[in-house]
């Protein structure tokens, strides 16, 4: 399954979804709880999917394993260090063809935070 977190694409088929995403402490984790740990990751590294890839995907992991029918999430931080509560956040189901190109760009080193967000995001003006 890929994943997008904000402009990187990440497959989450390697992602041990036993022990880690089965144990008790999982399940009492709510989705709420998910978003805010992301702001707070996201408040102090605003691109985290790039300084930390490693942490970025475990939070796509967590994200996916929640809420299933989510593939792709976008954590804005107006500055860094900001209040995490001022980190805003939105989620899309992503269709898959659109996903499989996002990761075949990022591959291929030709993905960027532009193409990203007129595919999916949709911020910035036509």
């Amino acid at each position: 399954m890929l994943f997008l977190l904000n402009d990187s694409v990440f497959s989450l088929d390697g992602i041990a979804r036993g022990v880690r995403l089965s144990g008790q402490r999982f399940r009492q984790l709510s989705f709420p709880s998910i978003i805010r740990m992301g702001q707070e990751l996201y408040s102090r590294e605003p691109l985290l999917q790039h300084s930390n890839p490693a942490r970025a995907l475990r939070l796509a992991a967590l994200i996916s394993a929640k809420a299933p029918l989510i593939n792709a999430a976008l954590f804005v931080a107006p500055d860094f260090n900001c209040p995490p509560g001022e980190v805003t956040v939105r989620f899309v189901n992503a269709q898959f063809e659109v996903m499989a190109e996002l990761y075949t760009r990022q591959r291929d080193g030709t993905l960027d935070a532009i193409y990203t967000d007129r595919q999916i995001w949709r911020r910035l003006a036509a």
